[in-house]
């Protein structure tokens, strides 16, 4: 139906212009070859007009189609924070020994701008060394990393996350985690060797996680401004935070 309507438009637009012709001509008959020479010259724009219009369209598609794309990545990336990622750099957090030196940094607000979520992005980048796997409840991260193994494959095989290496490398490095967790029948047996092999693991996830995180708490702020509130509120390195808003 729709098809027929469109053949229909086009052909009631071609009868029109032929109408506009004939009258043109019979109206200025002594004008003929004025009337000729300017619709050649018409018709000899046509294919620049079309090129001009096509890369017009093209871009805007384009630009349209990167902001959805823009938007179910970001929906991805906050599922996978409010499921698991929130909760597992609050329990990674208690591994982290030097947390004393990224903390600083991690302590967002509402006056935060874009400067400084990327100077905080730089100072943690890479925040790895401080992980001590005794330090933390050990067995409770691998329930907590196997309980989410489902929801971390079905992330992994979303073709959204190949447009954000990033995030996807930080899904692999924290699953990764997991698969070596699950494998290990007993925590507390392994030898040194096999220790440091596990901690150099959950620091690889941690670190990850925390750059991916402040990505996220930016566009919250951004986009969001309710959600960010919570997760101001709700931030694992603030000593002093709680869900009750006071002000």
């Amino acid at each position: 139906m729709r098809r027929t309507r469109t053949w229909q438009l086009v052909a009631g637009l071609l009868v029109l212009s032929l109408v506009l012709y004939a009258a043109l001509f019979a109206l200025y008959s002594d004008r003929g070859g004025d009337i000729g020479f300017y619709t050649l010259l018409d018709i000899a724009f046509i294919p620049v007009s079309a090129v001009l219009f096509t890369l017009v369209i093209n871009r805007l598609l384009e630009q349209r189609e990167k902001e959805a794309l823009l938007n179910k990545l970001n929906m991805v990336v906050g599922a996978f924070f409010s499921e698991t990622g929130t909760e597992l750099i609050d329990r990674l957090v208690a591994f982290d020994g030097e947390v004393h030196t990224v903390r600083p940094h991690l302590l967002f607000t509402g006056t935060w701008k874009a400067a400084d979520f990327d100077g905080a992005r730089r100072s943690v980048a890479g925040h790895e060394s401080g992980v001590r796997i005794d330090a933390g409840d050990l067995e409770g991260l691998k329930a907590f990393l196997v309980s989410q193994r489902g929801f971390l494959l079905r992330l992994l095989e979303n073709q959204t996350l190949l447009e954000h290496e990033t995030f996807t490398d930080m899904l692999w490095a924290v699953f990764h985690l997991t698969e070596e967790l699950a494998a290990r029948s007993d925590l507390s047996a392994m030898p040194p060797a096999d220790h440091r092999h596990v901690e150099l693991d959950m620091a690889r996830a941690y670190g990850r996680l925390l750059s991916e995180w402040l990505r996220y708490v930016e566009h919250l702020k951004g986009q969001y401004p309710y959600l960010y509130s919570f997760a101001v509120r709700m931030n694992p390195f603030d000593p002093d935070a709680h869900v009750t808003v006071e002000v």
